[in-house]
């Protein structure tokens, strides 16, 4: 398991480059709760990208056949520490978006251009109430 890739994923990659091209700027790596993917801290908006196996997709997820049990406690685990993250982004006034892997392989402009707007819009609205 170690050699299996946490952060920084050519998809993660892709992503943010995307992001980067449309004149947006964020952080990445950060020390956040959940570690997101990406980070708008002005907007306070995170952006996870999660796998379809490591978070337990509910579509997509293919519990391997050896070792059952421990996967299905090791998802199960996965799937209630997500749950709690998202639960102390709520809290703290954050919004957590969670985008997983098959939406961006299958519509990666159409999750781009969502996360793009999300961000353009709060900075917006920050504007106007500025103002």
């Amino acid at each position: 398991m170690r050699k299996v890739k946490s952060r920084d994923t050519s998809l993660e990659k892709r992503f943010r480059s995307a992001l980067f091209k449309r004149g947006l700027r964020f952080r990445k790596r950060s020390a956040l709760p959940g570690n997101p993917d990406v980070v708008f801290p002005k907007e306070r908006i995170v952006v996870f990208i999660d796998s379809c196996f490591w978070h337990g997709c509910p579509q997509h997820l293919r519990m391997p056949k050896s070792n059952r049990d421990y996967w299905e406690k090791k998802i199960a685990k996965n799937r209630r520490r997500d749950e709690e993250v998202n639960a102390y982004y709520i809290s703290s006034e954050w919004t957590a978006l969670r985008l997983w892997e098959h939406d961006l392989k299958e519509n990666f402009e159409k999750c781009v251009a969502s996360t793009e707007r999300m961000v353009r819009a709060f900075r917006e609205g920050k504007t106007k109430k500025e103002r």
